[in-house]
């Protein structure tokens, strides 16, 4: 069986938030691949051990950017030295994104805007400057992240489940309008992680989950990775416009014998 469809070798790639967890994950992931990758963080000085590390190993070539997804002359200026450097764009993943808690009533305008501008807003910025491209040329492949807490609400982030709504939305949405561009457009909306912040908060690392188990409620960062590789591959080519959810163990209404 061959699993050639699978492979990003020779593409592209610009991952936004790659400066750990799940961005960086995914960056090295394509890297090993064969994919050219620029990856990006809104400080250079967090961002270039990882491109060091990915130069350093086997495969693609990666390029370290600043890069502020609120702000679209930032945006722009990623897109710009990404295809002067590599000569094109295949694949966007549109991974940055910010929270906190707090609740609802307690949510500044300031913070309220913040997150929304950060998740939301840069997922428009980086859309419609890579999409430029692509659409220019000969199509290309962009992966949005959203959150199950953007399909089924989240108590305590309203703000950030509300952008990550309107992610979804707009996936579906790009999905449809791109597809005679030759831009496929999907979305991965992650349940927990163990990321380094959700370690932080949770106290449950990588090292921990074990891959095999299925009876499980959290998973990791190359997990994830596995399924954006699916996305931007040719063997996602007849899905475009969806969410893919990964959380595990779904929560389900589970009935009880009546006595």
């Amino acid at each position: 069986m061959t699993t050639d469809q699978f492979s990003v070798d020779g593409d592209t790639a610009i991952v936004t938030g790659a400066s750990s967890g799940i961005g960086r994950t995914i960056a090295e992931r394509f890297a090993a691949d064969g994919a050219d990758v620029v990856i990006c963080s809104r400080e250079q000085d967090n961002v270039d051990p990882v491109a060091e590390g990915i130069n350093d190993a086997d495969g693609g070539r990666a390029v370290a950017v600043e890069c502020d997804v609120r702000d679209r002359e930032s945006v722009e200026a990623l897109v710009d030295a990404t295809v002067g450097e590599f000569d094109g764009l295949d694949t966007l993943v549109s991974n940055a994104g910010a929270s906190f808690m707090a609740n609802f009533e307690e949510i500044s305008e300031n913070g309220w805007k913040t997150i929304v501008d950060i998740n939301l807003h840069g997922t428009y910025h980086c859309a419609q400057a890579a999409g430029e491209v692509m659409r220019e040329d000969d199509g290309g492949t962009i992966v949005n992240f959203a959150s199950v807490a953007g399909q089924l609400g989240a108590p305590y982030m309203s703000h950030y489940a509300a952008a990550k709504a309107g992610i979804v939305n707009l996936t579906s949405t790009l999905g449809f309008e791109w597809a005679d561009d030759g831009v496929r457009v999907n979305c991965i909306a992650p349940g927990f992680v163990a990321t380094p912040g959700v370690a932080s908060q949770m106290g449950v690392t990588a090292d921990e989950i074990d891959r095999n188990d299925v009876d499980r409620r959290i998973g990791t960062s190359e997990e994830i990775a596995d399924i954006t590789q699916f996305l931007a591959s040719p063997a996602s080519s007849y899905i475009v416009g969806e969410t893919l959810t990964a959380r595990g163990v779904p929560d389900i209404m589970e009935s009880t014998p009546e006595a």
